[in-house]
């Protein structure tokens, strides 16, 4: 069974060797010393859960939770901070992190925390069947994409493949990622397959301006809804 992914921001080393010692015990943990670095691996992978220090050199924890937050408006996100002002935390919590954690931090108290947010972000996507995207209502139990008075039947694969789309939305998605996503392997004539359903997700989702499926040569696809 693979692990849940967490994005780990912080550039005190000691703090962060001692906290991604005992986290990788459970999770697969991505550690950066900065919140660029951090910004810029969040665009370019899918993570479970955020845990981030506020005081950060090139982007600080504040800033990164709210560029975050315009990318992926659902993902967990902690603070661990030395800043023990009431102003802070709210304004933390304000910002749409999850929790604030002051340091000196109990590192049981944090896996306790990160086990509460997984397992209630795991029930949500769960219960989630239906979404709105744009100006369309994904149904996806019922494969149904309509518009309007307009309504599209899709394939299976075709509704995998467009829900896989949502969850990552905004962000760049590898080919392997969604081949292995959703077939289990990433083999030539499966892309090929990949290729000829993103084509008629394509042709259906340009009815709205607002909705686009990037092709990125060498690399993979972006799906784009502009607010």
């Amino acid at each position: 069974m693979s692990k849940n992914k967490i994005l780990y921001a912080e550039d005190d080393e000691t703090i962060a060797f001692l906290t991604q010692d005992y986290l990788q015990q459970y999770y697969d943990v991505t550690h950066c010393y900065n919140g660029k670095e951090a910004y810029n691996l969040f665009k370019e992978h899918t993570f479970d859960l955020c845990i981030f220090d506020i005081m950060m050199p090139e982007m600080d924890g504040f800033q990164l939770a709210e560029s975050i937050r315009k990318i992926n408006s659902e993902i967990p996100i902690i603070f661990l901070s030395a800043k023990t002002l009431k102003e802070d935390r709210i304004m933390g919590l304000k910002i749409g992190a999850d929790d604030y954690l002051v340091k000196p931090f109990s590192i049981e108290e944090l896996f306790l925390k990160i086990e509460i947010f997984l397992k209630r972000s795991k029930k949500s996507i769960q219960q989630t069947n239906t979404y709105q995207v744009g100006s369309f209502k994904f149904d996806f139990e019922n494969y149904s994409l309509s518009n309007g008075e307009l309504e599209f039947l899709l394939t299976q694969r075709e509704a995998e493949l467009l829900k896989f789309f949502i969850e990552h939305k905004n962000q760049v998605v590898k080919r392997e990622a969604i081949l292995k996503a959703l077939w289990g392997d990433d083999d030539y004539f499966l892309g090929r397959s990949l290729d000829v359903f993103i084509s008629r997700l394509r042709k259906i989702v340009c009815i709205d301006e607002h909705i686009q499926i990037e092709n990125l040569h060498g690399i993979g696809f972006r799906f784009t809804v502009k607010d």
